[in-house]
Formats: structure tokens, C-alpha cells, sequence
């Protein structure tokens, strides 16, 4: 039974996507560049960090990530490296700028602008329907129905 359950098992286990060759033998570095690769966009897979995606693009960029620390590069450096070579899409959290403003304004703006219309439009409704005077029979009727005997 054991034979059996244990493939079963590590079948079942989530794989790691930093293969063993790609590990620095710098604890510091390879902490680092762990740290790096999970604030970076995998451009394959959505909204993956390059650090758990097994496709290739990922592994490339993981290696360069290490070459850079390698080389002397600050955290900073390495990330504004890769932006530079392959856009700031490849950051998890892109950084707020006049380029990606409207970005980070056309929901809360397109929010604000829905709130308004549904708003006026109720006000609007509600001032058209409640200003009509009472015919005289509606009137006499709704004295009837008022009156205290």
C-alpha cells in the first residue's frame, strides 16, 4: 500500500519552479534573488510571479536576476534593469507615474462618474413625480378618508 501512496504523493506535491542549477551558492544572494523574482510578472503566465512559473521565459529571467546580483548589481538596479529591457508590465506592483496614471484613475474615476448619473437621474425622477397638485375630486376623497368621526 505504501508503494503505492508515496508516488501517488509527491505526484500530488506542488513543484517548485527554480530547478535546482539555477540556486546561488550565496545564501544572501539566492535570498535576495528569491525576494526579487516574486515581485516579477512571469509575460507567459498571468499574473504569476516568475518565481513559481515553469515556463521558460521565467527561467530566463530568474537567471538574469542572479547574473545581475552576481555582478555587484543593487536590488534596485536588477529591477530597473529588467524594466527597462522588457517593459514596467513585468512588475507585479507597477510604480505610480504621469504614463500610468489613467490607469490607476479610470476605475475609481468611472466609480464616481456612475454615482453621479444614478444620483441625478433618482433627484431628477423623484422632483418630476412629487410636484403635481391634487385634482379637486382626489382631494375630496382624501379629506373622506382623512376625517375623524
Amino acid at each position: 500500500m505504501k508503494r503505492i501512496i508515496l508516488p501517488l504523493f509527491l505526484l500530488a506535491s506542488p513543484v517548485a519552479a527554480v530547478q535546482p542549477g539555477e540556486i546561488l551558492d550565496n545564501p544572501v544572494l539566492e535570498a535576495r534573488a528569491r525576494a526579487l523574482s516574486k515581485n516579477l510578472r512571469c509575460l507567459v503566465c498571468r499574473n504569476e510571479n516568475i518565481d513559481s512559473s515553469d515556463a521558460q521565459v521565467a527561467a530566463d529571467l530568474r537567471m538574469l536576476v542572479r547574473e545581475r546580483l552576481m555582478a555587484g548589481d543593487t536590488d534596485q538596479q536588477v529591477l530597473d534593469h529588467i524594466v527597462a529591457r522588457y517593459g514596467e508590465f513585468v512588475l507585479l506592483r507597477p510604480t505610480w507615474s504621469r504614463g500610468n496614471a489613467i490607469l490607476w484613475l479610470t476605475g475609481p474615476l468611472a466609480l464616481g462618474a456612475g454615482l453621479f448619473l444614478v444620483t441625478s437621474l433618482v433627484c431628477s425622477s423623484r422632483r418630476r413625480t412629487g410636484g403635481q397638485p391634487l385634482s379637486r375630486d382626489e382631494a375630496t376623497r382624501l379629506a373622506e378618508l382623512t376625517r375623524d368621526d
